[in-house]
């Protein structure tokens, strides 16, 4: 067997109505099912979305498990840390991110310079942790996979 990439995610969220806003309005996941606005998806229990690439049916699938669900516990666990979603190739891109993340009153809980990658990172409505980034000009990981094991700095945008 042979992963030939990764396929989508799915998250439990508490409530389904705030996430997809999350998700569509402030981060521009293009929703795919079930349509309509948020008030049609009562009941649903679920929603997927794709990115606006349209790379493949769906990468992000949100269950409602409903408010009583048990949060993520905190500090070093097993699991999930974060996942990444590339939003552009320059740091232009990351500041227009900053301004429109702002915008929506979500806040930035760190951003780093990976080399390879400049990175921001925040969380959804439910705690799972996001990764923004860009891949940075001019760098040839690909050429020198060392690269993607330089130590972390602080991103100065």
């Amino acid at each position: 067997m042979r992963v030939m990439e990764l396929g989508h995610v799915v998250l439990y969220v508490r409530d389904l109505d705030v996430s997809v806003r999350f998700y569509r309005d402030v981060l521009g996941w293009r929703q795919i099912l079930p349509g309509g606005d948020v008030a049609e998806l009562a009941g649903a229990g679920f929603a997927a979305f794709a990115a606006p690439s349209g790379r493949t049916h769906h990468e992000l699938l949100l269950i409602e498990v409903g408010p009583d669900a048990a949060p993520l516990p905190r500090g070093r666990r097993v699991g999930m840390y974060h996942f990444g979603l590339k939003i552009g190739d320059s740091d232009d891109e990351l500041r227009e991110a900053v301004r429109r993340l702002d915008e929506a009153g979500v806040p930035i809980l760190g951003a780093t310079d990976h080399h390879v990658t400049h990175s921001l990172y925040i969380a959804d409505p439910d705690g799972n942790e996001i990764e923004l980034y860009i891949d940075v000009p001019g760098i040839d990981w690909r050429a020198d996979p060392t690269l993607i094991g330089t130590p972390p700095a602080p991103l100065r945008l």
